[in-house]
């Protein structure tokens, strides 16, 4: 037999891609210690932890408004299943965590869609996971996003202005949807 044939059969390696984004990173470098465009291995038993406090969390984040730890993340199989998931949980007092339109408490826990972005405070971060085989060990591949991943959900219209001269775009705090105007009116 020749050595080919006699190697390991190689194994994918189930990737968690994370594109980060914050609104005074070019002033703050709040990214500054997060790995950027390098994938890392975490061993399968071990809990990948997102926060301020570098000697507890692998991948800090230097702002002191996010927490000691924000969150965590669990790589995990499905019971009779060879599915492999991320469990995401908050573990900040102060901050409401927020996976799509799942809003997570303190201590709250769910499971982390394959494409889903995750918010706190100005954070946003977009997880894409990436499946694989291997059950020793999972991948990140951090990213650095330089635009805004949510956009602004209330964008001004383009509405005509009526003839009193009162345009409703004039109070943006107002999220109200294109009103029909009669001519006659």
């Amino acid at each position: 037999m020749t050595s080919f044939e006699e190697a390991e059969t190689e194994e994918t390696v189930t990737c968690l891609h994370m594109t980060f984004y914050h609104p005074c990173q070019d002033d703050k470098m709040v990214f500054r210690c997060l790995n950027f465009c390098q994938r890392e291995q975490v061993r399968a038993d071990d809990m990948a932890k997102f926060g301020r406090d570098s000697t507890v969390c692998h991948y800090n984040l230097m702002d002191t408004r996010v927490s000691r730890i924000q969150f965590t993340l669990q790589f995990y199989r499905k019971l009779n299943s060879s599915e492999f998931c991320f469990e995401i949980k908050n573990m900040s007092k102060r901050t409401k965590l927020m996976v799509d339109q799942t809003e997570l408490g303190y201590l709250n826990k769910t499971d982390l869609p394959c494409k889903c972005i995750i918010s706190f405070g100005d954070y946003q971060i977009l997880a894409e996971i990436q499946e694989g085989e291997s059950v020793d060990y999972f991948e990140t591949h951090l990213h650095l996003a330089e635009m805004p991943i949510l956009q602004e959900r209330c964008l001004p219209s383009l509405q005509p202005i009526p003839e009193n001269g009162i345009s409703s775009n004039l109070f943006p705090s107002q999220c109200k949807s294109p009103i029909e105007i009669d001519e006659n009116e």
